[in-house]
């Protein structure tokens, strides 16, 4: 049977390709260094998993949840605002449960568009924005990522009948893949911009609680007027080392949130109760989890930095994230490079153009292993590779 057009479309994901490799060089007995799949290799901490150990016995947790999820953990998202960013949401109308970030993400569109309605997608950026774009029968407006601008879109530059036929823009700092940050003063552009055109602002904020010395990034909806036009995206995947887990939230516009609660009751039964009373402890419990692991990626981002060095490599750390976003040497393209580093130094690296068009040319790492196999990783590339030449 023929699947639809947009299947037909749809590349296999980036990710699906990259387990494929990894499985195959495990088979062949080599030992894999995985820099690619940004996937936290620490264990959920003792005090989450034993709040879902409390609770999974009790017979209400084994029916269907709320579709929107229980208010005792949108009033825990809630208060977690108020406490980190100084955000006053109502748990109510404000905060809606997902069955992790990405599903909220590729959804949203889904609940906007009419077939060929314009999406504002970020390039390079997280294939999921434009997944869902194009499963739910719309369109990508590309919007440039460059290092020259900080990874900020220049939004002047997007043409006004283009703007004028958007439905959502899709934004996310900080960032993956490149690593940066954006300020209050770049949101709160955004939120005019969204005004102007009538856009809804979509903010993937997963990586908010992951960056470096000593910098706080600050939350979309701290902008001013930012819940008129935005909804923000956000998980315990990464924050609490929870990617299994699948439990995260969109918060801000009433409206978009009621929109996507009722796409959502249409189509899934909610967060099973136990992950979410998990998820209250995760938010409202002891937070030395968090400050250890910043620690620890910092460490880890210091490891790739000099392993970077050593081999001539010319790059500003990443602010947040746990992701560096690196440029090929010279003779290679994104994926003839990532080949080549896995086939002769059993290092996964993410090739840029997986994330976009203005991907080609550059590479991604991730921070998910212990510094000593950073180490390695950078020891292995330097053997095969030996200065790098730009």
């Amino acid at each position: 049977m023929k699947e639809n057009t947009a299947m037909q479309n749809l590349p296999p994901y980036l990710f699906a390709r990259i387990e494929k490799k990894i499985e195959e060089a495990k088979e062949k007995g080599i030992d894999i260094i995985n820099l690619g799949i940004g996937d936290p290799d620490q264990a959920t901490p003792d005090y989450i998993i034993d709040a879902m150990a409390k609770t999974i016995y009790d017979s209400p947790n084994h029916q269907y949840p709320s579709s929107v999820g229980m208010l005792s953990y949108r009033q825990a998202v809630a208060d977690w605002y108020r406490w980190r960013f100084g955000v006053e949401l109502d748990a109510r109308t404000e905060v809606v449960s997902l069955l992790g970030s990405k599903e909220g993400i590729a959804h949203i569109s889904f609940a906007y568009l009419d077939k060929d309605d314009i999406n504002l997608v970020p390039d390079p950026g997280y294939p999921v924005y434009g997944i869902g774009t194009l499963l739910a029968g719309g369109k990508s407006y590309l919007m440039p990522l460059k290092e020259e601008n900080a990874y900020l879109p220049i939004l002047q530059d997007i043409p006004g009948d283009i703007a004028r036929k958007a439905k959502l823009m899709f934004i996310n700092y900080p960032n993956n893949p490149t690593g940066a940050i954006a300020d209050i003063g770049f949101y709160e552009e955004v939120v005019e911009f969204a005004k102007s055109y009538d856009i809804l602002v979509c903010h993937d904020a997963a990586y908010t609680e992951l960056a470096f010395d000593g910098i706080k990034p600050p939350s979309f909806l701290e902008a001013k007027g930012a819940r008129e036009v935005g909804i923000e995206f956000h998980s315990l995947s990464k924050t609490y080392n929870m990617t299994g887990w699948r439990i995260g939230w969109a918060a801000g516009n009433k409206e978009a949130v009621e929109v996507l609660g009722r796409f959502k009751s249409n189509i899934d039964s909610g967060v099973f109760q136990a992950i979410q009373y998990a998820a209250v402890e995760a938010l409202k419990g002891p937070q030395d989890c968090v400050q250890e692991m910043q620690k620890m990626y910092q460490e880890r981002r210091d490891a790739a930095m000099a392993g970077l060095e050593k081999m001539g490599w010319k790059t500003s750390p990443p602010q947040g994230s746990f992701y560096f976003w690196l440029p090929v040497p010279k003779g290679y393209t994104s994926a003839s490079f990532a080949e080549f580093i896995l086939e002769n130094a059993a290092v996964i690296i993410t090739p840029g153009n997986g994330y976009g068009d203005c991907g080609e040319g550059y590479f991604r790492i991730a921070l998910t292993v212990d510094k000593d196999r950073i180490a390695e990783a950078f020891e292995r590339m330097q053997k095969v590779m030996g200065k790098v030449a730009f």
